[in-house]
């Protein structure tokens, strides 16, 4: 009879031991997987402040008679985010020595997942007796565009960025000199 009660606390003490295996191996499962949540959720699901600016400015018409500027430019949208930045209608207005001479209006859209969207040829128009007729002068362009970060399909963020470009324009040479934009 003692062979019976030693094989069967044997049997008993490895099921033991293998109830104790498993409930490790599902706390470090549980343990994994809260730190994967734990990254996504600050890389992946952590929505970033998209950026719009101006670039490749080309002249079309300046008139130093009328003091008016015709030029189109390009307008980029980054989206550096997990998911689609949609955005509202925005209005870049421009100044020249802190006189509004003028204003553009980017239509509502989208930007896809980690790119730039370009919205070519937008075609901006100037006119205001404060735009000199001779040398070289500095506009200024401000705008906000405010959207939704559409994150993976699942979380919505409302995120709205600001544009500061500052255009410097040769007025005898009909070009731009230099665009900087923060």
């Amino acid at each position: 009879m003692g062979d019976y009660e030693s094989s069967t606390m044997s049997e008993k003490e490895l099921k033991r031991r293998k109830r104790i295996r498993l409930a490790i191996y599902i706390s470090i499962f549980v343990v994994f997987q809260i730190i994967v949540i734990a990254i996504f959720s600050v890389t992946v699901l952590k929505a970033k402040t998209p950026k719009f600016r101006l670039s490749e400015i080309e002249i079309q018409s300046l008139n130093t008679n009328t003091s008016s500027l015709a030029f189109t430019t390009k307008v980029k949208v980054k989206n550096s985010n997990f998911g689609a930045y949609k955005y509202d209608n925005s209005t870049i207005a421009f100044t020249y020595q802190g006189s509004f001479v003028g204003q553009v209006v980017i239509e509502k859209g989208k930007a896809g997942w980690l790119t730039t969207k370009n919205i070519e040829g937008v075609q901006v128009n100037l006119n205001s007796q404060a735009l000199p007729t001779a040398g070289d002068f500095t506009l200024n362009s401000n705008g906000k565009m405010t959207g939704k970060v559409d994150l993976i399909g699942m979380i919505k963020k409302k995120k709205s960025t600001e544009m500061d470009c500052t255009i410097g324009i040769n007025v005898e040479a009909r070009m731009v000199r230099s665009l900087e934009c923060k």
